[in-house]
């Protein structure tokens, strides 16, 4: 049966559906820092689209190397078989990541790397011939992506409520404290205590049995969650004295958004291994790409004397174009000094945030890097509806930024400048007094 409603057919991921479709939001081209709409506006990208287009839109040497890509090789498989690019792209990102940290894996998503990171640490465990140890272990307000293995160490009770999780999976309670750490700049103060929660889990289930810890080094879409002074390192701490390989999701903190490769390396603690994709490839080609610790990879490929080591892969890992597109947006990173830019805008992008306290419904703003999430008092018997209203207004009003519960989160392209920071929060700000 043929329908009439051209918007009908696709189903939307976490989006309210119907509520689009009844007033549509259509981006139509983007360029730089914009994106221009259905009806032809001008909107400012504070969200580097998904936090992902780290170098700003439509870059013009990532689009000539994807049209290069796919003139010459469209697809090449990595089953048995290999390709140049692939190989380029794992000898330029295995020296951005934190030393020892540099075998890479390939995938096409954050999801499908964080999949990949738990079972590459449950696979080393066996191989190390701990088998007991295959217990995982997440966060409360964590977000891993939406395979299985994701939402089961994730800690988003949509995401939980709904689908059932794999067995064997437990939780430590989040970071998140805004009686202590409210309108912090950069790590909070307070609660670098809370790793030891890990150290219960132990206690509870026993350290034989458990096989990995996952977190996110600073949560994104949980919130801007961000890590207190002294968190990370304590909890690599108690990883290492209990043989529990630790890993980082980077999708959202890599590639320039704390102003480094990754946050492990700005920030001095090195995991085990490390999940990252968003900002690889600026968002052009989806790509994803776990970086294995040498200790963890040998591990794993040594266990077997011959034949395949890992019974894992994707039919596009490493596909041609994505690696192509990423290739070209290292250069970008190193050419124009993206993290580096980051890294000195941070101060002036905390001061314009910060600026916002005191404003009608602000009850805390936090921020790292080029991060920065504003968190609304809910209405009462309405929570996340009037940052929904914030984040509709503010595209109404030519600014793109990022609702999740409450909070608007803010994570822009490495690109901005001075003025865009002003043009955001400004906005933000009068907008707020709009909103009851």
């Amino acid at each position: 049966m043929l329908e009439n409603d051209p918007l009908a057919a696709f189903w939307m991921p976490f989006t309210a559906n119907k509520s689009f479709k009844a007033h549509p939001r259509l981006l139509v081209s983007a360029k730089d820092m914009h994106y221009q709409s259905a009806d032809g506006r001008q909107i400012l990208d504070g969200t580097a689209g998904l936090w992902c287009s780290n170098a700003g839109h439509c870059r013009q040497p990532i689009v000539d190397a994807i049209a290069k890509c796919a003139a010459t090789l469209d697809f090449g498989p990595t089953f048995q078989l290999g390709h140049p690019l692939a190989f380029e792209l794992a000898s330029r990102l295995a020296p951005m990541m934190p030393d020892g940290v540099d075998r890479i894996f390939f995938t096409n998503s954050g999801s499908e790397s964080v999949d990949t990171a738990l079972k590459i640490a449950l696979a080393a465990q066996r191989a190390r011939g701990h088998g007991t140890r295959t217990r995982l272990i997440g966060r409360e307000r964590g977000y891993h992506g939406t395979g299985f293995g994701g939402i089961s160490v994730g800690g988003i009770v949509n995401n939980r409520r709904v689908w059932q999780g794999l067995p064997g999976v437990d939780h430590m309670r989040h970071t998140h404290d805004v009686g202590r750490n409210a309108y912090s700049r950069g790590f909070p103060q307070h609660g670098a205590e809370l790793a030891d929660d890990l150290e219960r889990l132990v206690t509870l289930h026993g350290a034989e049995t458990i096989a990995a810890v996952i977190v996110e080094p600073v949560a994104g879409s949980t919130g801007v969650l961000v890590p207190p002074i002294g968190y990370l390192q304590r909890l690599r701490d108690i990883c290492t004295k209990h043989a529990i390989i630790l890993i980082f999701d980077e999708v959202i903190s890599g590639f320039g958004r704390v102003g480094g490769a990754t946050a492990s390396q700005s920030w001095g603690i090195t995991p085990d291994i490390i999940a990252m994709a968003k900002g690889l490839t600026n968002a052009a080609v989806p790509m994803g790409a776990v970086a294995v610790s040498r200790n963890v990879h040998d591990d794993v490929i040594n266990a077997t004397q011959d034949g395949i080591e890992l019974f894992h892969g994707y039919t596009y890992s490493g596909h041609p174009l994505a690696a192509a597109a990423a290739l070209a947006t290292l250069d970008i990173y190193r050419d124009e000094g993206l993290f580096e830019k980051a890294h000195e805008l941070g101060g002036y992008w905390a001061d314009a945030a910060h600026a916002l306290r005191g404003k009608r419904h602000v009850i805390d703003v936090r921020n790292i890097g080029l991060i920065a999430g504003i968190e609304l008092e809910p209405r009462t018997a309405a929570p996340t509806k009037r940052a929904t209203e914030l984040f509709q207004a503010c595209f109404d009003n030519g600014l793109l930024v990022r609702a999740t519960g409450d909070i608007i989160a803010l994570s822009p392209p490495l690109i901005l400048e001075r003025a865009h920071i002003d043009e955001m929060f400004g906005k933000i700000g009068d907008l707020l007094e709009r909103i009851d």
